[in-house]
Order: C-alpha cells, then sequence, then structure tokens
C-alpha cells in the first residue's frame, strides 16, 4: 500500500464508522501503540474533517495484559490511565495489523481496567489471517492473506518517516 492507498483506506473507515454509528456521539478512539496510535489519530481527524465534531483518542497499551509474553510480574496488573473517559461509551480499539488476535483480546483486558464501555468495536488497518482466537476486526482497511512465513510492514509518517505497506517474505535458510 501507498501513501495514496493509506489516505483512501482511512477515508473509508472513517465513513464506515459513521454510517454504522450515525454520528460520533460518545465515540472515542483507543490507539494501540506503536502504529496503532497515530492511526487512530488519523482517523479521528477524518471524522472531524466530515462530522465537524472531534473524536477523542486515547492511548491503550496491552502489553501489561498479554498471555503470550513472559512479562508478568506475580502482583496485580497495573494499567496506564486513559485520557479520556470510556464508561458507557462507543470505543474503537485501533491497531495496525490483526494477526493472532492476543493483541487484541489483552487490549480488550486494558479497556476494562480503565472502565466498563457501552460498546467495543475493533478497527485495524490490515487483517493479515491466522487468528489464534475468535476475534475479528469491525473496520478493516485491507485483507491481506499471508502464509506463516511472510510478514506485513507498516510504515507512518508519525513513526518512520514514511507511509507505506509492505508484504515481507523471509529468506528460507
Amino acid at each position: 500500500m501507498t501513501e495514496d492507498d493509506l489516505r483512501r483506506v482511512l477515508s473509508r473507515m472513517a465513513h464506515q464508522v459513521l454510517e454504522r454509528h450515525k454520528g460520533v456521539d460518545d465515540l472515542v478512539l483507543a490507539g494501540i501503540p506503536t502504529r496503532g496510535l497515530p492511526i487512530a489519530q488519523r482517523l479521528a481527524q477524518k471524522l472531524l474533517d466530515l462530522e465537524g465534531d472531534a473524536v477523542p483518542v486515547v492511548c491503550l497499551d496491552p502489553r501489561p495484559f498479554r498471555d503470550d509474553r513472559s512479562n508478568h510480574s506475580n502482583g496485580p496488573v497495573k494499567a496506564a490511565p486513559l485520557s479520556a473517559p470510556v464508561a458507557g461509551r462507543k470505543v474503537i480499539i485501533v491497531d495496525d495489523v490483526l494477526f493472532t488476535g492476543r493483541t487484541s483480546r489483552a487490549a480488550l483486558d486494558a479497556l476494562t481496567h480503565a472502565g466498563r464501555p457501552g460498546l467495543v468495536e475493533l478497527a485495524v488497518l490490515v487483517d493479515r489471517g491466522h487468528r489464534e482466537l475468535p476475534i475479528r476486526a469491525d473496520y478493516v482497511g485491507k485483507n491481506l492473506p499471508t502464509s506463516m512465513s511472510e510478514r506485513i510492514q507498516v510504515r507512518l509518517k508519525e513513526v518512520d518517516g514514511v507511509d507505506q505497506v509492505a508484504l515481507i517474505r523471509y529468506r528460507e535458510e
């Protein structure tokens, strides 16, 4: 995907959000670092341009809630506080790539630690398949079926200085 492709995909996703929710009332975008957060900010800007109303964007860090990483302590999990309330609101979790579903599951746990949303949806720039959990995105920029010997590389201007999505094939050694 090129810079123009990304712009068009995010515009389409913003229109889908507006169509489903009939506006932006009570909507919060929760971006997952590193690249989900700038994607959420871009979606919020598209929504503002289309509706004239600002949508809050919060940074949702799911790392403490991951079940597939060895960074757990024996104490209670502590989530970073969110910059806007989510209780009772419509929250769209935003990430760059949906793969196994484990990050999305952890993000749900992080979100519920911050409050009980009225509705939770998932928006991803790329869905590459290979789910390990029963999770699907409500808004998908592009479906890119991959093999396990491939990966998706999302690069954004805010983080990497360039906008592009590439399919990377690992060399067989």
